[in-house]
């Protein structure tokens, strides 16, 4: 598989990472946990991110990769949950760093991205200052954000991270305009998250969140310009990892079926320039005051 650097943060990561949120699901039995992070790896995916509030998924990983630990980038996410801390303190995102640690049995973590605070927790509670003094410590390699739309471009105009996560897809091209050209311009690592944008090509179930009717109804625009398409999460897939400034594009499943599609899909190479131009064409006369889905 496609390997590439991540940014200037000295990191190199295949050309799709695993978002770990499947492991945190007590209904996935232990062993299937096992099975499906030692899939991942063998498949050529050397990027697994999760995040605090994935239920088990940073035990999981701990207890089922620390032995492959220097095969793989670690990502998670902090600034709140930890016992005793309030969120979104300097206190919580350094004990949050230590408890991750911990949970997942390291001694670094690569990329500790802060969880999708909003722009005054980013300016005034000294978050940033907790990731850059772990940073100095030698806890972890990149400080993060991960997020959308304004305290996204917050924290991408300070030039304080070394890495953004943020919401890539056929339907939330946002971060592919200026935003993501000056964070790569500034050596920024850009993990794209979403995607399969809730795969909106599925048949409606009627309990949709709002977020999901949203995807919904940019992508019935979009589809109408589009030519016919057999494999849409593959053609969704390619479309994003093959995306500038896109660095690594993060997929979460527990099927081996559909992680064996995924890598496929993305060992297929980019899509054809044309069908590029047309999504390209078509967001830019519907989507051009879309914000992020968040």
């Amino acid at each position: 598989m496609e390997t590439r650097a991540l940014g200037r943060t000295g990191l190199t990561s295949s050309v799709i990472g695993f978002g770990a949120i499947p492991l945190g699901d007590a209904a996935l039995g232990e062993a299937e946990a096992a099975s499906l992070l030692g899939r991942v790896l063998d498949a050529g995916i050397t990027l697994v991110d999760t995040a605090r509030s994935y239920g088990l998924s940073e035990e999981r990983i701990g207890r089922h990769l620390a032995h492959r630990r220097g095969e793989f980038v670690l990502s998670t996410k902090v600034g709140y949950g930890v016992e005793g801390c309030h969120d979104w303190t300097h206190h919580c995102v350094a004990r949050g760093v230590d408890t991750a640690l911990e949970r997942m049995r390291t001694d670094h973590i690569d990329i500790v991205h802060l969880h999708s605070c909003p722009v005054e927790v980013l300016e005034h509670n000294g978050v940033l200052d907790a990731l850059d003094a772990a940073r100095e410590a030698g806890k972890i390699t990149a400080v993060a954000y991960s997020g959308d739309n304004d305290p996204l471009d917050w924290v991408v105009a300070g030039g304080r991270v070394q890495a953004v996560q943020t919401s890539v897809n056929l339907c939330d091209q946002r971060s592919l305009g200026p935003i993501g050209e000056s964070a790569a311009e500034q050596g920024m690592a850009l993990l794209a998250k979403r995607v399969l944008a809730n795969v909106p090509w599925r048949p409606a179930t009627g309990n949709e969140t709002s977020e999901e009717a949203e995807y919904r109804r940019r992508f019935a625009l979009l589809r109408a310009e589009l030519p016919e398409v057999e494999d849409w999460p593959a053609l969704a897939l390619r479309f994003v990892a093959y995306a500038p400034p896109v660095s690594c594009a993060l997929i979460g499943t527990a099927s081996p079926t559909h992680l064996a599609a995924n890598v496929a899909a993305v060992e297929a190479g980019p899509l054809p320039a044309d069908l590029v131009t047309a999504i390209a064409n078509a967001w830019r006369r519907h989507g051009g005051d879309w914000r992020g889905i968040i």
